[in-house]
């Protein structure tokens, strides 16, 4: 089957989502990955936003964040300790079949991979591998040319029987590999048509069905020698050429027509000398038949030769006719020297290859002559096979008369790419996206087509490592016409990410010969649904003749025993049954259950009993119910007693069971039909089946099914599912996953197929991504003990941005997800709030969006109406029970327009009144909010004019229900905020201070003036994105932005001057950093100039990790960058924005000292102590000495003192003492 018959064009987002993993049992040694010690004791509750449906730790060395592939190429996959999924060896292809080679001592070998790949784990093999499960080693199995579609690995005879379309050895289409020998021709030398599928039968014979008639050892072309070798645009020499003008050209031999023998067209050795002619072509080639013509001047001529293929130096053994007996006779006794007939009667002599060999030049070595001297007249070569070149001077040559000689005709603006390593010259062209989508760009190849019959038409592509366009290399749309008034083939798509060269078959059928009125054709065009720039290569078309008269229709039985028959197809029910079918059969699928045998395909027997499929059983072939199917059957997959068929089927052939939409079941038990559902919208291609944990702990097979479908179409209370092409049944619920409600993990991509090994887990192959954390959507929440990621309980579906205006101020990216997070916990009161661009349910099965509440309960709000469905919430914060959300926001609130901010009660759970003004100003945009310290004030900045009617640019204050400017003079776009203590504020952004453009300012609230803080000759190199302190004060602060160069910066501002970070690597120019936290470590690090040894920073966005390539989220500890988070969105790399926590982090000072203040607090405390120490320590040595001494305490009785004191009334006392004159008296 074809390459883009299995995936899509686009192989768009795919999406399965499996509930909790099954641990591996056995399996490649996977590398795990220690991470730091974080402790988030200090920040309370931790939560990550983002926009990714797949989000998981980094843990293993084998992980990544690289999305399913969508460029044609597939991996083997296995399932990594944590339960994500890993690519064990990437191919450049697809891969098609798989098997575990267990020879007969019970040994495993290894896996056999088959496929349409050039290469597989960066190993180069065309076609089939072996992989070794336990160490992931990849060994090569050389000496086939095309694609594997089918293995099957049979331990009774130690052998793997390989079936496709392909050439290898003396065998065509299917070859046996047995025990560690290597490759082996079968009796029969393969077949004439390709083969899709094999299996055993319950005989103990092996059962191959695909497209074919005949064995490869009884077929043949009934017409051969078709196609002309162009020598015309070769490079040719000689050696010991005459000197004779008018034959002293050896190009004069090229293109005999003229019919002289004479100067101009002939060649010439020196006299009496051996010589050689000899012609290097641009192109490689299988020639069947050399053609001479002799000279005869002056009675020279060339007598004995012999020919060699080159590079291989291979002397080729060559048969002729002999003219004097008319009988075919090989060259002399060791088949290399050639005789030359001097017959002036006879105007050439053919010479037939015995075998046929690949080669791009080729030497005549002339050793002996008639008469004075050799020479030659003319000299042509043949093939067999049918080329058409996209490099015109690779075709059939002009010169030679040919009146529907092969030729193509190039549209567009192609250039002429050397060989190479390829096999010939060819075009390539890089073009726009406006190019990919118009109709300029196009070759069409036209065959020389002189015999109608049968073809196997192949389109070939050079591999892309060759001319370093790997990374550009688009897809290819190909079609053709191939017979008088026949419609064109459908459209197919070709990936052209191949590393070394392959080819895909598009056609096998009949082809018309070429008229006046018609030719075949093969038109070559990108296809047209790409969305970037691309390079398109076309190099040649093979058209392979065949024919239909090898008593064989698409099935045949293979006898392994020594000296079985393989003549007598009457004896086989398979033979049989195959050749019962209607001509033109096509078997794709083979299947045995409990002594039956299952055959489908495109196809209808030639009594009309049935179609599609149908059952053997003790040899005879029998319909199953209603007929069979009514369309292709394209896979099988067997289960229990259910036989799973995908296809494009609707119905049986009768036409009376319902709901077999492209997928369905045959109970083989009961003998009947099962709807599966309703189906599902479109062709079915691969079933692959999976093991999931539906029930926790109870490991149960799913089917999942992948093909060109867009919806599980609806069944019973079940709504339509749109989907791109995949889906998972569950048998157990009698429904797609995509249908239950379960806390699943999610995986993205497609499945070709699997096989069991033994002791170990299914190995998968395909291209899915798979990140670790069930039911986690755009946000999660983040621990430390034990470190791990979880679900918020909310499910996020991200919306894309349809409007220009809905975008980040700082860097213009399109906002998707969620964006931004704030926790508000006061009393019982206990909230989660996520902002962003998306969709979720909430727990009242309303659809939430764009900002969602989550209480402590786990129950999911959202806002009420009036705020439009297209705004983004940028930014987030609470004062008292108030939420203050920040973005790009619009909509109508109490008959009022609100635009870039909203107030909401949280403790109310409404819409707070009255509103603020709303902002104004071009695309407003609200990028971060901040409460002032210890204050009701409530700053907001981003990308606006004014506030309400006042003139506020870039940050504006919300207190006491009214706006306020903060200084003058401050323009542009604000991105982020930060406190550098209760006064002062950092903005950084795209900022203009009183006409001068610079990228972080500080504001002090106080004196209510703005300052740059890097000046007019700025150290910072483009716009700030994020900031976030360093220590308490903000004194110390990281930064990061995208430098005007579009490359990614990240500094460190301390002791007043910014530090580049470059130490441990540069993150990749793809870099987009959108948030920055400090996190504590228990364990200290490596000493570092910019972050202390108990510390480390958090970077978030969708990073490019030196020495690792695509994250998430990444650590940095002042000398490495660690890949922290990896996440997915859909078919591309997952991107977080920020972390927010419940509470903030307490910092000490660089290289673990105190702060000075503190220093001389906890002095002055110890000074303190000291001192009183040393006070109480004399205080008891004083007492200590004075009792050594003797001293008595003195006396405590005293007399009465008052006994002879009278009482003297008040005013005697007082009376005279406002007296002059006189002293005072008692």
């Amino acid at each position: 089957m074809r390459l883009s018959s299995l995936f899509g064009p686009a192989a768009a987002e795919l999406v399965f989502l499996i509930h909790l993993w099954i641990p591996p049992t056995q399996g490649a040694a996977f590398d795990p990955v220690q991470l730091p010690d974080i402790n988030l004791d200090q920040l309370g509750r931790v939560a990550l936003t983002g926009d990714f449906d797949s989000i998981s730790l980094y843990t293993y060395r084998q992980q990544t964040q690289n999305a399913f592939s969508t460029n044609g190429s597939q991996a083997l996959i296995t399932q990594l300790p944590n339960g994500d999924y890993t690519a064990a060896a990437t191919a450049d292809a697809y891969i098609k079949t798989m098997c575990p080679f267990v020879m007969g001592n019970g040994e495993l070998a290894g896996v056999v991979v088959g496929g349409n790949f050039t290469s597989l784990g960066g190993i180069e093999t065309q076609g089939v591998a072996m992989y070794d499960p336990n160490t992931s080693q990849i060994t090569p199995l050389p000496g086939l040319l095309g694609k594997v579609s089918a293995v099957y690995c049979d331990q009774d005879t130690n052998t793997v029987y390989v079936g496709g379309d392909f050439k290898g050895a003396n065998s065509t289409n299917a070859v046996a590999w047995v025990g560690m020998a290597g490759w082996q021709n079968l009796p029969f030398a393969g077949f004439n048509g390709p083969v899709d599928s094999i299996t055993k039968a319950p005989n103990g014979n092996i059962i191959f069905g695909g497209t074919f008639t005949g064995l490869g050892n009884t077929t043949a072309p009934v017409k051969k020698d078709q196609q002309v070798v162009n020598l015309a645009s070769a490079k040719i020499s000689s050696g010991s050429t005459t000197d004779e003008n008018g034959f002293n050209d050896p190009k004069n031999i090229v293109c005999p027509t003229s019919g002289q023998d004479e100067a101009g067209s002939s060649w010439l050795l020196e006299d009496k000398t051996s010589g050689f002619w000899r012609a290097d072509l641009n192109f490689g080639f299988q020639p069947t038949k050399l053609r001479l013509w002799n000279t005869h001047q002056n009675g020279r001529g060339t007598k004995t030769f012999r020919f060699t293929a080159l590079p291989l130096n291979g002397i080729m053994n060559m048969t002729y006719n002999d003219p004097a007996t008319g009988k075919k006779t090989p060259c002399d006794a060791d088949g290399a020297r050639c005789p030359l007939s001097d017959n002036t009667s006879l105007p050439y002599q053919d010479f037939e290859f015995y075998n046929r060999v690949g080669m791009s030049a080729f030497q005549i070595d002339i050793s002996d002559w008639y008469g004075d001297g050799a020479g030659l007249n003319g000299i042509e070569l043949f093939q067999d096979d049918i080329y058409a070149y996209a490099v015109s001077d690779l075709n059939e040559p002009t010169c030679a008369n040919i009146k529907l000689g092969s030729n193509s005709t190039p549209t567009g603006p192609w250039t002429t790419a050397p060989s190479a390593q390829s096999q010939s010259q060819y075009l390539t062209v890089d073009l726009s996206t406006q190019d990919v989508r118009s109709a300029g760009t196009s070759v069409i190849f036209k065959p020389n087509i002189r015999q109608k019959g049968n073809y196997t038409v192949t389109v070939y592509t050079p591999g892309c490592l060759q001319d370093n366009s790997c990374d550009r290399r688009g897809i290819a749309n190909v079609t053709g016409v191939f017979t008088e008034g026949g419609a064109p083939i459908p459209p197919q798509q070709i990936f052209q990410t191949n590393n070394f060269d392959k080819y895909d078959q598009i056609y096998y059928g009949p082809v018309d010969v070429n008229t006046d009125s018609f030719r075949a054709t093969v038109t070559l065009a990108p296809y047209t649904q790409q969305d970037e720039r691309i390079t398109l290569v076309a190099q040649r078309v093979r058209f392979a003749p065949t024919n239909y008269t090898g008593g064989l229709n698409g099935l045949f039985e293979f006898d392994p025993a020594p000296g079985s028959t393989l003549s007598d197809f009457s004896k086989s029910a398979f033979d049989q049954a195959g050749m019962n079918l209607q001509p033109e059969a096509v078997i794709t699928s083979l299947a045995i259950m409990s002594g039956i045998s299952y055959i489908g395909g495109n196809f209808s027997d030639t009594s009309g009993n049935f179609q599609n499929i149908f059952s053997i059983t003790d040899g005879n072939a029998s319909s199953l119910p209603n007929g069979g199917l009514n369309a292709q059957v394209a896979t099988f997959q067997v289960s229990g007693d259910l036989l799973y068929i995908g296809g494009n089927f609707t119905n049986t052939a009768a036409g009376n069971v319902s709901g077999l939409n492209n997928f369905a079941a045959y109970d083989t038990a009961s003998q009947s039909w099962l709807a599966l559902g309703s189906g599902v919208r479109g062709r079915v291609n691969t079933i692959v089946p999976l093991e999931l944990n539906i029930t926790e702990n109870q490991p149960e097979t799913c089917i999942t099914v992948n093909g060109h479908f867009d919806h599980l179409e609806a069944f019973g209370s079940a709504p339509a599912v749109p989907v791109q092409g995949f889906g998972v049944w569950v048998p157990s619920r009698q429904n797609w996953l995509q249908n239950l409600n379960l806390t699943t993990r999610t995986i993205t991509g497609k499945l070709s197929t699997t096989t069991n090994i033994t002791g170990s887990d299914p190995l998968l192959a395909g291209t899915i991504s798979s990140q670790g954390v069930p039911g986690a959507q755009a946000a999660v929440s983040l621990t430390s003990k034990p470190l791990q990621l979880k679900s918020l309980g909310v499910k996020i579906q991200p919306e894309p941005v349809a409007s220009p205006k809905r975008k980040r101020a700082i860097g213009g990216r399109n906002v998707t997800g969620a964006v931004t997070g704030k926790f508000f916990e006061k009393g019982k009161l206990n909230v989660t709030v996520i902002g962003g661009h998306f969709t979720a349910t909430a727990t009242n099965g309303s659809t939430i969006n764009n900002l969602a509440f989550i209480n402590g309960t786990g129950a999911v709000s959202g806002l009420g109406p009036g705020i439009d469905e297209d705004s983004v919430f940028l930014a987030l914060e609470t004062h008292d029970d108030i939420l203050y959300a920040g973005g790009t926001i619009s909509g109508n609130l109490d008959n009022a327009n609100v635009n870039g901010l909203i107030l909401y009660d949280l403790a109310g759970g409404n819409f707070a009144y009255p509103q603020p003004p709303a902002l104004g100003g071009d695309n407003v945009a609200v990028n971060a909010i901040t409460s002032r310290p210890k204050s009701g004030q409530v700053y907001v900045a981003g990308d606006f004019d004014t506030a309400g009617s006042l003139g506020c640019p870039s940050v504006c204050i919300f207190d006491n229900g009214q706006w306020s400017q903060p200084g003058s003079g401050l323009s542009g776009s604000v991105a982020a905020l930060v406190w550098q203590g209760n006064d002062k504020l950092l903005a950084g952004g795209n900022i203009t201070i009183n006409g001068n453009s610079t990228r972080l300012a500080n504001y002090d609230a106080r004196n209510q003036q703005w300052t740059a803080l890097d000046g007019p000759d700025s150290a910072v190199p483009g716009p700030v994105t994020a900031l976030t302190r360093a220590d308490n004060e903000g004194s110390q602060f990281w930064l990061a932005g995208k430098s005007s160069n579009g490359s990614a910066f990240l500094m460190k501002y301390a002791d007043s001057k910014f530090q580049p970070i470059t130490k441990g690597g540069r993150l990749g120019d793809q870099t987009t950093i959108q948030g920055l936290a400090m996190l504590q470590l228990n364990d200290d690090h490596d000493k570092s100039d910019v972050v202390g040894r108990d510390m480390v920073l958090l970077i978030t966005g969708s990073l490019d990790v030196p020495n690792f390539g695509n994250a998430s989220a990444a650590l940095y500890d002042g000398n490495t960058f660690i890949p922290f988070i990896l996440s997915t969105s859909g078919n591309g790399p997952g991107t977080l924005s920020q972390l927010f926590s419940s509470k903030t982090i307490n910092f000490k000072s660089s290289g673990g000292r105190m702060k000075l203040g503190f220093v001389v607090l906890i002095g002055l405390a110890i000074a303190l102590g000291v001192t009183f120490l040393l006070v109480v320590a004399g205080i008891l040595i004083e007492r200590y000495r004075r009792r050594a001494e003797g001293y008595q305490p003195a006396p405590t009785q005293y007399f009465d003192k008052t006994a002879n004191l009278g009482r003297i009334p008040p005013e005697d006392l007082f009376g005279r003492l406002g007296q002059r004159g006189s002293a005072p008296m008692l």
